[in-house]
């Protein structure tokens, strides 16, 4: 597992853009049959993804981690973006479809990940925080989640977003976790943009054909920078930094973050005439 340290703000404004790719972008994920992971100083969170395929994966404890299992101290998120997988926890399955998600909650002891057909693997995101408080393992259906619409054509920003693990679904310990889908014709997410000290967050962008870019703005809202984003690729969002992005065509994100409020609406909200 790869530690990442994350610049801050006033380093951040004299970085190249390689250096800035490098520290903020997470491109290496969904290799077939490999737990992929990394380890954030923000807030220790980890962002990974499990692809089995040929066999089943065992999500086990690292040496970062100093545990015994891997959620001994923390809770889980998986969001699968791939074909039918199942996710047993300590004896119990939970079949995920396309954009199922499941929680896993602290002192989960075993995890295994496999895929109902090999020529169509599952494609589990992985987002983890640590967790003061157990509560159950869960999962959330797609149609489970009350969909909240936003956004107009005439603004290029008509969009879904879908709620799963958050307060008055799967309740959790800090982790908040949901998606995203731009409506067709729409390309802008999150403009306005926002910020919140209280936690950071997380974009994943996927459902993109693989010519397709997502331009995705970071930064402090007077001094913004932008990362090309691919399909599959992730921005590690500091609290300091807004996060928001124009693609190329419609396209799908998972929003993920921990901290100190679950309110969804926890947020504040930049002036178009602040940004830089």
């Amino acid at each position: 597992m790869k530690v990442v340290y994350i610049p801050d703000p006033v380093h951040y404004q004299r970085m190249t853009t390689s250096e800035i790719r490098e520290s903020f972008l997470i491109h290496d994920l969904f290799q077939p049959d490999e737990i992929s992971m990394l380890y954030l100083d923000v807030d220790r969170a980890i962002v990974g993804s499990i692809v089995p395929v040929e066999k089943p994966l065992q999500l086990v404890t690292l040496k970062e981690l100093a545990t015994d299992y891997f959620a001994e101290r923390r809770e889980v998120g998986l969001l699968n973006v791939g074909g039918s997988g199942v996710v047993q926890v300590d004896g119990i399955e939970y079949k995920l479809k396309n954009k199922d998600v499941l929680y896993i909650g602290r002192g989960s002891k075993e995890i295994e990940c496999r895929s109902e057909d090999r020529s169509n693997p599952a494609k589990l995101y992985l987002l983890s925080y640590p967790a003061h408080k157990a509560y159950p393992t869960g999962k959330v259906e797609k149609a489970d989640a009350e969909p909240i619409q936003l956004g107009s054509l005439e603004e290029s920003n008509k969009r879904t977003i879908f709620k799963m693990i958050h307060p008055g679904n799967i309740q959790s310990c800090q982790l908040v976790m949901g998606f995203t889908e731009l409506h067709e014709g729409c390309v802008w997410n999150t403009m306005p943009p926002h910020t919140h000290e209280r936690r950071m967050e997380i974009y994943f962008y996927f459902d993109m054909n693989d010519s397709a870019k997502v331009f995705h703005l970071m930064g402090k809202p007077d001094e913004t920078r932008h990362i090309v984003v691919a399909n599959s690729q992730a921005v590690v969002s500091p609290s300091w930094s807004i996060h928001s992005g124009v693609g190329t065509g419609a396209y799908t994100f998972c929003w993920g973050m921990g901290g100190e409020n679950q309110d969804f609406a926890d947020m504040d909200n930049v002036e178009m005439d602040t940004l830089k």
